[in-house]
């Protein structure tokens, strides 16, 4: 008999728009119980399901969703947690419109499964109810230093602990996570799940020292000197600006430091409970349309800006998430489409519009989308207080001019082998810090991928 199939998911409730632009709350509001069964009913089982290959961890989505759909729900979290070590984070964060959900079967006559927000289901019941995976760890000598907390961090140490190495995570800011902390806005990532997730790195064992700089506080050859091994994850925390006139005035941030301020330090409850100011006018000009730009324009509507977004390309090439796009939109962002800056305009020391430059568009580039010229003699005015630019980052420069040895290519992305490891002996890389900027999911399977090879160098050199 042909299961009776829902074409359409079970609709995901959220906050209604009118009152999530006037806070920092999570914006979807979670499957209760039943609906997450109902929607992972609709999983067709394929015998050879292709949302597994899809996943850059390998998680056995066909099987925790007949767990879910069964009502098993500690089985199945306990599924994603073999892969995965922070499901209740990249249920929210990952594309999986792009990965899993991109290749489920179902796309093809209606909508696929809801991948995502059923993994982040089952990670926020797991913290609810106290459930952790049990394992047992067979203790070993070797030292094994990670360098950065963020997502390939993570993996990383979780892998090594696991298989009993002493491993300990070196991160620079206050708060362990990296980009999951200070880059992810609380509305799409609340922090209070980024805690309770590394909450299990201390539980096992993996020893977090944050504050700490390598390279100021503790130099690259003495952490040679006392590990085993080096992981080096430092993430993509150098801005690209656009290099135009006009840089330089106050009112102009890079997507980095206004995110920093926004989340990590929560800028936006200033000055009733934190002490970071931000200054954000009441009209915003956010240039780019990746994922960092539509968290820094949905953060500065939640401030109280009218928001237009410059992209020098259409929607369609936008590379943010469908989405974030979609709640952008609702929230009342103007996305300014085939338009760039040229220049940026001040007054008395500050930001006061941007001139912009009409773009059309040409053939597809490297990329796979259709590359931007300029239209000649179309510049115009756009008046703005702030300017925000979301154009892409760098590797951490300041790790690199001090970390000796360690060969980089022209985007300063530190050069690796197919395993992961760098030219320097005992060293390797992952993440951001080899790519200048990937998703969470890539980030968590390059730290999995580098702590196999760094077990099996370990294996080798003793």
């Amino acid at each position: 008999m042909v299961k009776d199939i829902r074409k359409n998911r079970v609709p995901m409730p959220e906050q209604p728009v009118e009152t999530r632009i006037t806070n920092f709350h999570e914006v979807p509001l979670g499957y209760s119980p039943e609906q997450a069964i109902e929607e992972a009913k609709r999983c067709l089982q394929c015998g050879k399901p292709p949302c597994i290959g899809n996943c850059p961890v390998e998680v056995d989505v066909k099987q925790f969703l007949k767990e879910l759909s069964e009502g098993c729900f500690r089985e199945a979290f306990l599924t994603i947690k073999k892969c995965n070590p922070i499901p209740a984070i990249a249920g929210r964060v990952c594309p999986q419109e792009n990965q899993c959900e991109g290749a489920c079967t179902l796309g093809n006559i209606g909508s696929p499964v809801n991948i995502g927000k059923l993994e982040s289901f089952l990670g926020d019941w797991a913290m609810e109810n106290g459930v952790e995976e049990a394992f047992t760890i067979n203790e070993k000598p070797e030292k094994v230093a990670v360098i950065g907390s963020g997502p390939s961090g993570i993996s990383c140490s979780v892998d090594l602990r696991k298989n009993g190495y002493q491993v300990t995570l070196f991160e620079a800011l206050h708060k362990a996570g990296g980009v999951l902390q200070y880059g992810i806005p609380e509305f799409r990532l609340p922090k209070k799940v980024v805690d309770e997730e590394l909450s299990y790195l201390n539980k096992i064992g993996v020893d977090i020292k944050l504050n700490t700089i390598i390279g100021q506080n503790l130099s690259f050859k003495e952490l040679r000197e006392e590990y085993d091994a080096i992981f080096v994850c430092t993430g993509a925390g150098a801005p690209r600006f656009l290099r135009i006139p006009g840089e330089e005035l106050n009112g102009l941030y890079s997507a980095n430091e206004f995110l920093i301020r926004t989340n990590l330090m929560k800028a936006y409850m200033f000055p009733d409970e934190y002490d970071t100011p931000i200054v954000v006018g009441d009209r915003v000009a956010v240039i780019g349309a990746g994922n960092v730009a539509m968290d820094a324009a949905r953060c500065s509507i939640r401030m109280g800006s009218k928001v237009s977004m410059i992209y020098r390309r259409s929607r369609k090439e936008s590379p943010a998430r469908i989405e974030e796009v979609q709640h952008a939109l609702e929230e009342g962002l103007d996305l300014m489409e085939l338009v760039n800056p040229v220049r940026i305009l001040g007054e008395n020391g500050w930001v006061k519009g941007v001139q912009l430059i009409r773009m059309r568009l040409g053939d597809p580039d490297e990329t796979g989308r259709r590359k931007p010229y300029p239209v000649p003699g179309s510049e115009f005015v756009v008046n703005f207080d702030t300017v925000i630019e979301a154009i892409g980052t760098l590797p951490n420069r300041l790790f690199l001019e001090r970390a000796r040895g360690l060969e980089v290519n022209k985007k300063g992305g530190i050069l690796v082998d197919e395993n992961l490891q760098t030219r320097v002996e005992g060293v390797f890389a992952g993440g951001d810090a080899i790519s200048g900027g990937a998703t969470v999911i890539q980030a968590l399977g390059e730290g999995r991928k580098a702590a196999k090879s760094i077990h099996e160098y370990l294996k080798r050199k003793h």
